[in-house]
């Protein structure tokens, strides 16, 4: 044994080196090696103490053993070779804690001690919300549209682009009319280019649903909001069917509903209400618009007289505001139809920003559009306006730079906007109607006005805007409105008119409802009071039915109405439902047609009777006379009554519905009639039988009479 060695012997000297290199060989950190290496040139006062004739221990540098105690019982090692009681402890293990230098040649990152730290998953939208509020901050404070739009597209994400319309719209409710204006501004600027028409309508949707928790920190919410949506449609960028799609997706008692209801009542209704609504807010911004537009102006002037492309391309350039290019387009185009010799230029102007993508395809067609919207208004001052504005379209189309869709969209557009202006005008014109028959109490004249102005397409709207304002009114209005209806139905309006009508106002019972209380019950009456005048026949009501959406409230007013006209003596009680003072009461009309049947029975002149009904005036009454003239002939014991009827039967003087309300009404009544008359059932089913014989009734009364008088031939 050398004594360079120390008291390990050749067989443990040989142990310790193929220790050191298996280690070597399974773990090649340097610094571990470079450990393993430095064990085997320990100085002599750190070498191993190995008592003579003894084995050296191994533990902590190959193997693991496993110690027990003299009990027996096993000893669970530590970790790295560190004992417990008894046990040397780990390799090179000190009295100090051990702690890694990151200054040490060998230091190795890999060891040190892992820590573990929580990360949240971060979501999307809350990101992109995020990034909305700066960008929607730093436009209020810049009021630079191009910027936000630029930063908007940057920021991607375009399925979230309804939250950026509803936190814009948020942030500016909150703020003053200048952020209001601008935040306006910055929705039209961007539709279309920026944000799709669907996610606008998304956006808005979303401002609805929340409007109940802004309406917690914002105490005019309501106004606010519904100033906004109607700005919206004023600026095209809401459709005014929005507010009617929108309602029946909210509840009534939401404020959300609220809203729409006050966009629609107190600003869309009110007159020159697009005037109005561009001004209210007023702002910097509506000035800084009102500026651009007088340098597009002025620029598009220089352009005639220099007819310099290449300059007018420029300044349009420098002008900073893509989004509001149309504004340019529609410009140009009505400089080419007010100076007939510049329309070259302005062509050339508006193909070369085509080419160059100054303007794009979509303002170019918003131009164009705008255009075609004001035609009328710019006929006034240029009578050949519309003929010349149609000669620049296919112009455009063929040198490639107007999409070929326009012709389609835009004269769609402009007929729509026409029939709009042609409805609205003619509902001032009714209303004015209605008010003076109310006064006058003059069907013919009415009649006269209506035909007057020649739009029979609408007389269903006519027939809604009579009942709803009847129903804010007396009941003398409410009866007159009724028996216009019969008038109108025999002179001028088809069944259909009355249907279409019905289902117009039976549609927007729930909005009727919040200003006239009783809107329902009223309804009802005037849906029954047209099924006995005539007006409707019973398969109406289901037709009428059909076409409303299932458990609406016009629905269940339809229920109401069936229940009325099947109850015992209906005919009479709803011929009453007004009390009359449609300038004859109704008990006036009876006791007219009881004198002129008297006179008849006592006379026996037909054509004097006939003459004295026509007199009256009430086509849609006639049953009563049906009616008494069956009563008087049971009464009398005569006749004679049957040949009135035929005789008015053949002139068509009565029709076969008031035939068969007339018969229909004596039925119903056979009962009390019994007890004056005593065979009353049995002259009724004789008379039914022969007016059966001669065509007076519907098929449909025979089968149901049938039904419900088993006992009546035989009494």
């Amino acid at each position: 044994m050398a004594s360079g060695d120390g008291f390990l012997t050749d067989e443990q000297r040989e142990m310790l080196k193929i220790a050191s290199q298996n280690v070597e060989t399974a773990l090649p950190s340097p610094r571990l090696s470079s450990s393993l290496k430095s064990l085997t040139s320990l100085p002599s006062d750190h070498q191993l103490k190995v008592p003579a004739g003894g084995k050296a221990p191994t533990g902590g540098i190959a193997v693991r053993h496993v110690r027990r105690s003299h009990s027996g019982k096993g000893l669970r090692v530590k970790k790295d070779g560190a004992g417990g009681k008894g046990t040397w402890g780990k390799l090179l293990d000190t009295d100090r804690e051990s702690h890694i230098d990151r200054n040490d040649p060998n230091y190795d990152s890999g060891e040190e001690p892992y820590q573990l730290v929580g990360s949240t998953i971060s979501d999307p939208l809350d990101k992109y919300k995020k990034a909305v509020v700066s960008i929607i901050e730093e436009y209020f404070s810049t009021s630079d549209v191009e910027l936000a739009a630029s930063d908007l597209k940057d920021l991607g994400s375009n399925e979230y682009r309804p939250y950026f319309i509803k936190r814009l719209v948020s942030m500016a409710m909150d703020r003053h009319d200048k952020e209001k204006e601008m935040a306006s501004v910055l929705l039209s600027s961007m539709y279309a280019d920026v944000i799709s028409p669907p996610q606008i309508l998304d956006g808005f949707m979303m401002l609805l649903e929340s409007a109940d928790d802004l309406a917690v920190d914002i105490l005019d919410a309501v106004d606010i909001l519904a100033l906004f949506i109607a700005r919206a449609v004023v600026d095209e960028i809401l459709p005014p069917a929005f507010i009617t799609r929108a309602k029946k997706t909210l509840a009534e008692s939401s404020k959300g509903y609220q809203v729409l209801q006050t966009a629609e009542r107190n600003y869309l209704s009110a007159p020159h209400h697009a005037e109005l609504l561009e001004r209210r807010w007023g702002g910097s911004t509506h000035v800084t618009v009102e500026e651009k537009k007088k340098k597009i102006a002025d620029l598009l002037r220089e352009y005639v007289e220099s007819g310099d492309t290449f300059e007018a391309c420029r300044c349009i350039r420098e002008l900073g505001v893509s989004f509001f290019h149309h504004e340019v387009v529609k410009r140009a185009l009505v400089l080419a139809i007010e100076i007939q010799s510049a329309e070259p230029l302005m062509l050339k102007l508006l193909k070369e920003a085509d080419e160059e993508g100054l303007i794009s395809s979509s303002q170019m067609l918003k131009g164009f559009s705008r255009l075609a919207e004001s035609l009328d208004d710019l006929a006034l001052d240029i009578p050949s306006a519309k003929t010349l504005f149609q000669s620049i379209v296919p112009k455009a189309i063929s040198q490639g730079w107007l999409d070929a869709a326009f012709i389609k969209s835009s004269y769609d557009d402009g007929e729509a906007q026409n029939e709009d202006k042609k409805l609205n005008q003619y509902k001032k014109e009714i209303v004015t109607i209605i008010h003076e028959y109310f006064l006058s109490d003059d069907i013919p004249e009415l009649i006269r006005s209506l035909e007057d102005l020649g739009l029979p397409e609408f007389n269903p709207i006519f027939l809604k805007k009579l009942i709803t304002v009847a129903m804010d009114r007396k009941n003398r209005e409410k009866e007159m409105a009724s028996v216009l209806l019969s008038a109108l139905h025999i002179e001028i309006f088809s069944t259909e008119d009355i249907v279409n009508g019905f289902v117009m106002l039976l549609e927007s019972a729930e909005d009727t409802a919040l200003d006239i209380l009783d809107a329902s019950n009223e309804l009802a009456l005037f849906v029954a009071r047209a099924v006995i005048d005539d007006v409707l026949v019973p398969l109406n009501l289901e037709e009428i039915t059909s076409k409303l959406p299932p458990n609406c409230s016009g629905s269940e007013t339809v229920r109401m109405a069936r229940s009325l006209i099947t109850a015992r003596h209906a005919g009479e009680r709803l011929l009453r439902c007004w009390g009359g003072g449609t300038g004859w009461a109704v008990e006036d009309a009876k006791d007219k047609i009881m004198k002129l049947l008297e006179e008849y029975e006592t006379g026996g002149v037909v054509a004097e009777a006939c003459q004295c009904i026509r007199d009256l005036g009430m086509p849609f009454f006639n049953h009563e006379v049906v009616k008494k003239a069956l009563v008087m002939a049971m009464e009398k014991k005569n006749d004679r009554m049957l040949d009135l009827l035929q005789v008015c039967f053949n002139e068509g003087q009565i029709t076969i519905n008031q035939m068969t309300k007339g018969f229909t009404r004596v039925k119903d009544g056979l009962d009390d009639l019994a007890l004056d008359f005593p065979n009353a059932k049995e002259k009724f089913s004789f008379y039914m039988e022969y007016a059966q014989k001669k065509g007076w009734l519907l098929p449909s009364f025979g089968s149901s009479t049938t039904e419900s008088m088993p006992t009546a031939a035989a009494s």
